[in-house]
């Protein structure tokens, strides 16, 4: 739920509804469920160290095709992005089943349409990725230091790093 939403409903100044979900928050840090703000949505979630206790009763991890994984890191480092520009930094031409893939999981969705020739669709990240990927922001996606440190890129070319798998789990909560 978002602030303006609560606010809505609750007569006090935002500062006030920020400072009392605070206060709910720390309320429930100790518990098994938690108070935590995504993408500018407040929402209850399974406490991070009581996750695994579920694991057994999660939806199975989608598995993403390489093309889907890529997309999807090129919509969110780059969003809005075309097909064309999605097209032009992978290389190749993006399957409409790959996008139908991202968008039917909520993680992308069409925006406007470009000012430009063609006026192309824009895709852009939804809240439901930011939530499912556990960020608040695009902007709390590792960068190229972070990446490079993991081993998933390159280190001479900033290229995707050699002997990686074909697909990608990808693990979510929806």
């Amino acid at each position: 739920v978002t602030l303006a939403e609560i606010a809505r409903h609750v007569p006090a100044a935002a500062a006030d509804l920020r400072a009392a979900l605070a206060d709910l928050a720390a309320n429930y840090a100790p518990r098994g469920i938690v108070l935590v703000e995504r993408g500018g949505r407040w929402l209850f979630q399974t406490a991070p160290d009581l996750g695994h206790l579920l694991a057994p009763t999660r939806d199975a991890p989608r598995k993403l095709s390489r093309a889907a994984v890529e997309t999807l890191a090129i919509i969110a480092y780059h969003a809005p992005a075309t097909r064309a520009e999605i097209e032009d930094i992978r290389g190749v031409a993006v399957s409409p089943g790959t996008l139908d893939v991202l968008i039917a999981a909520g993680w992308i969705t069409p925006g406007g349409r470009r000012e430009s020739p063609g006026r192309p669709l824009e895709f852009t990240t939804t809240a439901a990725f930011l939530v499912d990927f556990g960020l608040n922001d695009r902007r709390d996606l590792p960068g190229i230091a972070d990446l490079r440190a993991a081993g998933l890129l390159d280190r001479a070319a900033g290229s995707p790093a050699t002997g990686e798998s074909a697909g990608g789990d990808v693990h979510s909560t929806r």
